[in-house]
């Protein structure tokens, strides 16, 4: 999963027409360390959709625009809209972050 460097690219990527899924994250985050031990066999799963990490720390901004709250939690975007809002509370756990891919991209 690409780690984001810039504001731009993060725009960038999310007005394609691809379903881009963005986690909001930071490094010292207790519950993005669990999501990151199973979200590359959900990356794997879903090979025709595109992953990327931002850190909310670095990218405040961008963060609040998109009205993350809580970390980690994982953002759908196609054509410059977002899809849906996964909070952190409900990224626990794999099932849960699958069933919430398998809701908002169809």
């Amino acid at each position: 999963m690409e780690r984001l460097q810039s504001a731009e690219r993060f725009r960038d990527l999310v007005n394609r027409d691809q379903y881009t899924i963005v986690k909001f994250d930071a490094t010292r985050c207790p519950d993005c360390k669990n999501i990151d031990r199973f979200i590359g066999d959900i990356i794997a799963e879903n090979r025709d959709k595109d992953f990327y990490a931002i850190d909310v720390e670095q990218f405040q901004t961008v963060a609040e625009e998109n009205e993350v709250m809580g970390i980690p939690s994982l953002l759908v975007y196609k054509n410059g809209v977002k899809l849906g809002h996964l909070h952190s509370k409900y990224a626990k756990t794999p099932v849960q972050v699958r069933g919430y891919l398998e809701s908002v991209i169809v």
